[in-house]
C-alpha cells in the first residue's frame, strides 16, 4: 500500500483528493493547519468506507515544525504520493496590497511547497517510484484582478514543478501541476452566480471537487507514468 500526503486536506478539493486516493487503495495522510477537525472528519469518512487514513497537523510555513512532522510520518516508510494542495487567498489590488498580504500568500503556496516536498524526495527516490502533484489555479495561468500575490505564488509552482520533474524523471518519479478554474463550493456560489459562470466559463458551470480529484487520482496512478513536467488545466475552457 503506497502512502500519500495531501496538504490542505481539510478543504473541498483537498478532501475530495484524499477520498479518491484512499479509494484507489493508498494510505492517506490528510493534512490541515487551522482546521484539523475537518481533516479528522475526512479521515473518519475514509475509514468508514474501508480505507486507510489519518489526520496530521502542522504549519507548512514553519520549516522546522514541518520537518519534525514529516520525520514522524517517514518513520513508517516513504511517502510516494504527495499532493501539494495547501494555499490561501488574501486579495487586494496591488496598489493597495499590504506587504503582509503578499508575503503570507507566497509563504503558504510556494515556500510551503518547498518545506513539504524537499524532505520527502530522497526517501521517495530510494523507492524508485513516486508522484508529486501540485494544485495551482487558473489565476496562475491567466492572472486575476486583486490576486497578484496568489497568481505569483501559483505561477512559481509551475516553474518549480517543471524543474523538479527534470531532476527526478530518471528515478521513476513524475511531477505535474493541476490548475483548476472555478470549482463549486459555498464560497464560489456567492462569488460566481449562474449568470457570471455562463459568461466566464465556456461549459457554463462550475467544476466539482470530484472532477479535480479524478484527474489527480489518474496522475497518481501507474497509468500516468509517462506524464511529467506538465501543467494541466481543468477549467471548463477558460484558458
Amino acid at each position: 500500500m503506497s502512502r500519500a500526503l495531501v496538504t490542505g486536506g481539510s478543504g473541498a478539493i483537498g478532501g475530495a483528493i484524499a477520498r479518491a486516493l484512499a479509494a484507489a487503495g493508498h494510505h492517506v495522510y490528510v493534512h490541515a493547519h487551522g482546521r484539523i477537525e475537518r481533516a479528522q472528519e475526512v479521515a473518519a469518512e475514509i475509514i468508514a468506507q474501508g480505507g486507510a487514513a489519518e489526520a496530521v497537523q502542522f504549519d507548512l510555513t514553519d520549516a522546522q515544525a514541518t520537518q519534525a512532522a514529516l520525520a514522524a510520518i517517514l518513520d513508517a516508510g516513504a511517502v510516494q504520493i504527495l499532493v501539494n494542495n495547501a494555499g490561501i487567498h488574501d486579495d487586494a489590488p496591488m496598489p493597495g496590497m499590504r506587504h503582509e498580504q503578499w508575503a503570507r500568500v507566497i509563504d503558504v503556496s510556494l515556500n510551503g511547497f518547498f518545506n513539504v516536498t524537499q524532505p520527502l524526495l530522497l526517501p521517495m527516490i530510494r523507492t524508485r517510484w513516486g508522484r508529486v502533484i501540485n494544485i495551482s489555479s487558473v489565476a496562475g495561468v491567466m492572472g486575476n484582478r486583486g490576486q497578484a500575490n496568489y497568481a505569483a505564488a501559483k505561477a512559481g509552482l509551475h516553474g518549480a514543478a517543471r524543474s523538479l520533474a527534470l531532476e527526478v524523471a530518471s528515478r521513476g518519479i513524475t511531477v505535474n501541476t493541476v490548475a483548476p478554474g472555478i470549482i463549486a463550493s459555498p464560497a464560489t456560489a456567492e462569488l460566481f452566480p449562474k449568470e457570471a459562470l455562463e459568461r466566464m466559463v465556456p461549459v457554463k458551470r462550475a467544476g466539482t471537487p470530484e472532477e479535480v480529484a479524478d484527474l489527480v487520482g489518474f496522475l497518481a496512478s501507474e497509468r500516468a507514468g509517462y506524464i511529467t513536467g506538465q501543467l494541466i488545466n481543468i477549467n471548463g475552457g477558460m484558458a
